[in-house]
């Protein structure tokens, strides 16, 4: 079975093996509900200095909250509003460096500080998004965000 793992290595080599813990780990699995659960644990697991994990699910025009780690969180996010809503209205990767600095800001958890989250868009249409939480300002690098991509991209091949 999954055993926790000390990642030990540089940066980007820790990011590898996360990436193929996330593959092995969701290779043949159809549950997107599962999928996502473990893809939110593992990546809760992995990460330092995060406050909340988790995943929004685009439902009748509007992201609802899905399998997530942390704290409880809002539950419906219109498009265009707080940085998932951005995300998912523009399509691209939102990394907030001072989320309070951040127009529109939703504060589900006042601890958090920072934010990045990730679309998830299957065959051109959008599936929902990612969202890591930090209580650090500026938590998110230019390394975390190439890598929480290729994560996401890994997860689109499992999902849907």
């Amino acid at each position: 079975m999954f055993q926790s793992t000390v990642y030990t290595s540089t940066k980007e080599k820790d990011y590898e093996l996360l990436i193929k813990q996330l593959d092995a780990l969701t290779d043949g699995e159809k549950d997107d509900v599962a999928i996502l659960s473990n893809a939110s644990a593992l990546l809760n697991q992995f990460l330092q200095e995060v406050n909340w994990v988790g995943f929004y699910i685009w439902k009748e025009d509007e992201l609802v909250l899905g399998p997530f780690q942390g704290l409880p969180a809002c539950i419906r996010i219109a498009s265009g509003k707080g940085v998932c809503g951005t995300s998912v209205k523009e399509r691209t990767t939102q990394r907030i460096a001072d989320v309070h600095q951040f127009p529109g800001h939703i504060a589900c958890d006042a601890a958090s500080q920072s934010e990045i989250v990730v679309p998830i868009i299957i065959h051109d249409k959008v599936f929902g998004v990612l969202d890591i939480d930090s209580p650090i300002k500026n938590r998110f690098d230019e390394t975390d965000q190439i890598y929480l991509e290729k994560f996401v991209d890994v997860l689109v091949k499992h999902l849907g």
